[in-house]
């Protein structure tokens, strides 16, 4: 990877330093100002910022020069090598390696350790097979519904909680409607409010959640219904190269107005001009758990929660595991709603349908393929479960005694 600096007038002029010495894929580090200057340290994969430096027409003489360089590098690097006095590298690593010796246990110990954690696992395994096999006995009901929401990727907690509030004169069909009638009354749904009566939106999410196409497909169905009046778009992502320009095409196929941000804290005084228009869609860059700003980001968007509701995107075509990490993640933002992309991607819904229900977290809309505007309708919450049951069948989930074994002692919580 190759990182550099850049010093320019404004954010804007820097901006432009970094498209054209590394191209539209690089990605910006951090940024900041050094008296009347702005500084942006960017960064490029290296093999990537190659084929951008490259000329046309020259890849091959490139590559012969390298070609021809080889032998006399390695022949150079094995030399200086040679040079390093034995005694020297061996000086070098004695710290090291009595480091590593001192971090190892004695044989003996770590043996022991071994052998009580195999033991361990046996132990749990056969508790857990008697466990299971003591419910199908006393509860064959609650036993194949948990089985049957195990199926539908639905997290051990929750099935085991609506195993129990199941009444037991019920038959297996009788007792799997109520099951999943119950999932459907605890998901909470916003309706369609932002195509009838608009709002402010800032939309968070993971890094490829399908963040900027949701917005496309909700400024389209805004402007079949009310026409491009009233309604605009704002970039506040920073970070991506190339985020700005693409919302402000977007803007220009739609016939409605585009804006620029350069960071979350800019949003007010912008907010303030649009105060005219109906509808407020604002991006913010795709954000990862190492990201150093993002809690910073995400505090912001929740000091401005009396102008801008957030709203959560999360791809139902990632974990269980990872959706949790998620909404977690974007708790800062004490978002309002979330939004489901990517369903028609997900393997399972049950992943998505217990974090809905754990963090009481209302769906506004469900997003199933990349068409714009049609891949986009509001969130029902029967609509919901009927898919989740749906995607379950299409993909042949199963769930043996093998995995409810293991999901009775707690150790998988997914939905195989």
């Amino acid at each position: 990877m190759r990182i550099q600096r850049y010093i320019a007038k404004d954010m804007r002029s820097a901006l432009g330093q970094v498209r054209e010495a590394m191209g539209p894929e690089a990605v910006i580090l951090s940024s900041g100002t050094i008296g009347d200057q702005v500084e942006v340290v960017a960064a490029i994969d290296v093999e990537v910022a190659h084929d951008h430096a490259t000329p046309r027409g020259a890849p091959q003489a490139i590559a012969a020069e390298q070609a021809a360089n080889a032998p006399t590098r390695r022949a150079s690097s094995q030399f200086s090598e040679a040079l390093i006095p034995r005694q020297q590298r061996a000086d070098a690593a004695a710290p090291a390696l009595a480091a590593a010796a001192a971090s190892e246990p004695a044989p003996a110990h770590s043996e022991l350790a071994n052998e009580v954690k195999d033991m361990r696992r046996m132990l749990e395994a056969q508790l857990a097979t008697l466990a299971w096999n003591d419910m199908s006995r006393r509860s064959p009901l609650q036993a194949a519904m948990l089985k049957e929401l195990a199926q539908l990727g639905i997290t051990q907690d929750l099935a085991g909680s609506l195993a129990r509030k199941i009444p037991a004169n019920l038959n297996f069909s009788a007792a799997r409607r109520f099951a999943l009638a119950t999932i459907a009354r605890t998901v909470q749904v916003t309706g369609d409010r932002w195509l009838e009566t608009g709002g402010r939106v800032a939309f968070a999410g993971p890094a490829g959640a399908g963040k900027t196409t949701l917005i496309a497909k909700l400024a389209a169905r805004w402007v079949l219904r009310h026409g491009p009046r009233r309604v605009a778009l704002v970039s506040a992502d920073a970070v991506r190269i190339g985020a700005h320009e693409q919302m402000h095409m977007l803007g220009r196929l739609l016939g409605v107005t585009a804006h620029t941000v350069y960071d979350v804290a800019e949003l007010p005084d912008l907010l303030d001009a649009l105060s005219g228009q109906q509808l407020v869609l604002i991006d913010t860059a795709g954000a990862s758990p190492r990201d150093p700003d993002l809690a910073r980001r995400l505090r912001l968007l929740d000091q401005q929660k009396a102008k801008i509701e957030t709203s959560i995107v999360l791809p139902a075509s990632i974990q269980a595991g990872a959706i949790e990490e998620a909404i977690k993640l974007f708790e800062v933002a004490r978002p309002q709603s979330c939004v489901i992309t990517k369903v028609d991607e997900a393997v399972s819904l049950g992943g998505v349908l217990s974090a809905l229900v754990r963090h009481k977290l209302p769906v506004a809309y469900i997003s199933d393929g990349q068409r714009v505007p049609e891949d986009l309708q509001p969130a029902r919450s029967h609509g919901l479960v009927s898919r989740a049951v749906e995607i379950a069948s299409r993909n042949g989930a199963t769930a043996d005694d093998e995995v409810m074994q293991r999901r009775i002692t707690g150790g998988v919580h997914g939905s195989r």
